[in-house]
């Protein structure tokens, strides 16, 4: 009994060391496939043209190291400019979104009212579409309205693109908020408007959720300040680079220097922000 205990133990533990550390090395190598091209820009961003040949994989040295594509870069492109648009538009789209979209999925959630489901239903078909497909009559629009190279127009494209998923998300969790919660405040003489303001906290893992899904594809867009805001007072960090690599593409120091200025910014949000999203991500798994 001992021996078939203590070989039952045996494979037990061998068994879950086995589920424990293929996904771990797995998900390593996966991380080191991903990160090694964003590596090796960096590191050869601050290289000579002869080093980043010579020794492409290997970090710059003090004979090696230069600051020449950051020159070029800076005294050759508005990329000053491209920041500031970038910041406005993904901050403004994002607050927008997050404040119109949470007031949408708290009237889904605790109104019931008729169309309520059929409404919610319409919003979720603004997952599966994708909103490109509708590009020639946004731009059509857009040109009545006179917002043809603002960021205005940008910014309501990235706000109807980010509310359908947020409404979704956000109506899911704003059920699971506890209605005895919500009818003492009433009690207590709460306004809607304040009972809102007291669920939103309560909500705060689906809101950061959101917002780091919504944040990353629109500062990394491309398609919608090409069509839209295409003028250099207008273009955003990825349109900028864009236009900078088709005029210095034989420039390597340059061009890599341009990437990693494209990067830097949502690599340092993200990671600021990555204890946050886990929390929000596995909150949202759990509902």
């Amino acid at each position: 009994m001992n021996k078939n205990a203590g070989k039952n133990t045996s494979s037990f533990w061998s068994k879950l060391s086995i589920d424990v550390v293929a996904p771990q090395i797995i998900l390593f190598l996966y991380t080191l496939v991903a990160l090694f091209p964003i590596f090796m820009i960096i590191i050869n961003s601050f290289k000579t043209r002869d080093a980043i040949f010579r020794t492409p994989f290997l970090p710059p040295t003090a004979e090696t190291f230069s600051l020449i594509g950051y020159d070029t870069v800076f005294s050759r492109a508005n990329f000053g400019i491209y920041f500031v648009n970038s910041f406005l538009v993904t901050g403004l789209s994002l607050i927008f979104a997050l404040f119109i979209g949470s007031m949408a999925a708290f009237a889904l959630s605790e109104y019931d009212f008729k169309g309520n489901a059929l409404l919610g239903l319409y919003l979720s078909f603004g997952i599966m579409i994708p909103i490109r497909l509708g590009t020639v009559s946004i731009l059509r629009l857009m040109v009545s309205m006179n917002l043809v190279n603002t960021l205005v127009g940008l910014i309501l494209i990235y706000i109807a693109q980010a509310l359908p998923m947020t409404i979704f998300i956000l109506t899911q969790f704003m059920r699971q908020v506890p209605q005895e919660l919500k009818a003492a405040a009433r009690i207590d003489g709460a306004s809607e408007y304040h009972i809102y303001w007291m669920v939103l906290p309560l909500v705060r893992p689906a809101l950061g959720a959101i917002g780091i899904f919504t944040m990353i594809p629109i500062w990394n867009d491309l398609w919608f300040p090409l069509i839209i805001a295409p003028s250099s007072k207008t273009a955003t960090i990825t349109l900028g680079v864009q236009q900078f690599l088709g005029q210095y593409v034989s420039d390597w120091n340059a061009v890599l220097s341009s990437l990693t200025l494209a990067m830097v910014p949502i690599l340092l949000i993200y990671i600021l922000f990555s204890k946050q999203m886990i929390r929000s991500v596995t909150a949202g798994a759990l509902k």
